[in-house]
């Protein structure tokens, strides 16, 4: 019990991380031009894909996939950048193996750590009233856009950076696998998948995702990077926003696709976090593969005017391969004098839309 007592106060300690970077993103000087607002209609078929499997993931007990059927496949691409062929959208990408998520289904997710009310929804309210309001906003997804089905799911801080260097001077704290565990257990409720999230601080990907391998092998299990508090310099988390390079995504995206394979699932999503371009460099060397579906993932606060550029700037200026958009119910109105969130009607002008959508 103590040594819960521990890690839940130094996950407390580490909280002023998820705000030390927001006045930056409010400030950022970047351009006013308005996101395109071009649509297409579309009467593809809607495929079903089972949003979570056995936790068992050995190859005998796997889930077999009916083959993908690739002109769907092609048409729902096209239809997330409106069918407006530019130079940046849509990407040209391998196609995914059998079983994969995007861009069949649309994924909203709930994001946080169970020792912190602060830090996101996943933890801010008690369990069964965390599961209603996200199957509640998961309804509003399915009102605004019925073409494509919703999957829920809960994205976990599983490594959190720190503002003290703890014994390794990592500046990261490894959260136990009991609360990881906890996090599935709550997913079932929903039939939701779960995504598991880094903060490398000093540590790298390299030494960091292993850890996670027992987790990474189910295949209701994802998986979040986050480049913000990935520190490359001397200054520690918390006083600069860190950086990943293509090379560190194109590890963690081998290393996925690997566990694919060898424990015969259908594709891993990877988030990788974004809300300015110094957060990636490289981004036209991050490798796509039919075993990891990227997700770039703009999680930027402000006024909507702001969230739109910054998307526009990191995510459609620089395309990867999938679009993610993520709502902060607590910044994006008291911190800056707004009534409301951007509702699901208004993300899905964005261009590309986005095909996950994460709430904190």
């Amino acid at each position: 019990m103590k040594h819960k007592f521990s890690i839940a106060r130094q996950v407390l300690a580490s909280l002023f991380l998820f705000t030390s970077f927001s006045i930056l993103f409010i400030a950022c000087s970047q351009s006013k031009s308005q996101d395109r607002t071009t649509s297409a209609d579309t009467t593809a078929q809607v495929a079903k894909v089972d949003s979570v499997a056995t936790t068992d993931s050995s190859a005998e007990k796997a889930v077999t996939y009916p083959p993908l059927d690739t002109a769907l496949y092609s048409q729902k691409v096209a239809f997330l950048s409106r069918a407006d062929t530019t130079e940046y959208w849509p990407v040209k990408a391998p196609y995914p193996r059998a079983g994969a998520i995007l861009p069949f289904s649309r994924i909203v997710a709930y994001y946080g750590n169970l020792y912190s009310k602060q830090m996101g929804i996943l933890g801010e309210y008690p369990e069964e009233e965390m599961l209603r309001r996200l199957k509640e906003d998961v309804k509003k997804w399915e009102k605004a856009d019925p073409e494509t089905p919703v999957i829920p799911a809960l994205h976990y801080i599983a490594v959190t950076a720190q503002g003290l260097p703890q014994k390794d001077n990592t500046y990261r704290l490894r959260m136990p696998h009991h609360q990881i565990d906890r996090v599935i257990e709550m997913a079932k409720k929903v039939n939701a998948i779960v995504f598991l999230d880094i903060q490398v601080g000093f540590s790298k990907v390299q030494d960091e995702v292993p850890k996670l391998e027992k987790y990474l092998s189910m295949p209701n299990v994802h998986l979040g990077i986050d480049p913000e508090f990935s520190m490359k310099g001397e200054k520690r988390p918390g006083k600069e926003i860190g950086t990943f390079d293509a090379a560190d995504i194109n590890y963690v995206t081998d290393y996925l696709g690997k566990l694919v394979k060898d424990n015969n699932i259908p594709p891993k999503i990877l988030v990788v976090h974004r809300f300015v371009k110094p957060m990636i460099t490289n981004y036209k060397k991050i490798k796509t593969s039919p075993e990891v579906q990227i997700v770039m993932h703009m999680d930027g606060w402000g006024p909507p005017a702001k969230k739109r550029n910054s998307y526009r700037i990191a995510i459609t200026h620089e395309p990867v391969q999938f679009a993610g958009f993520k709502i902060f119910y607590g910044n994006d109105t008291k911190r800056v004098n707004q009534p409301r969130v951007m509702s699901p009607e208004e993300m899905l002008t964005l261009y590309p839309q986005p095909i996950y959508i994460q709430y904190q």
